[in-house]
């Protein structure tokens, strides 16, 4: 997998900010951190192809939250 992916993250006065380009290495360390979590929309060109999706729809991202999160729900 080598996609460049770009996520929704809260900025100031609770609107959404657009982060990326990151590399998927770089999403996975976020999602062990929980700074990406499930329902934190994500995107790629080649994968989601441009459309936001939540993170808890793409199987191989909640696998690896579940993963490193066994205890969240």
């Amino acid at each position: 997998m080598s996609a460049d992916w770009f996520y929704m993250k809260n900025g100031f006065f609770h609107r959404q900010k657009r982060v990326g380009p990151v590399c998927e290495r770089e999403l996975l360390a976020k999602i062990e951190h929980g700074e990406v979590k499930p329902e934190t929309l994500l995107s790629s060109t080649s994968k989601t192809h441009g459309h936001w999706v939540a993170m808890r729809e793409i199987k191989p991202a909640i696998r690896h939250w579940k993963q490193h999160h066994p205890d969240a729900a």
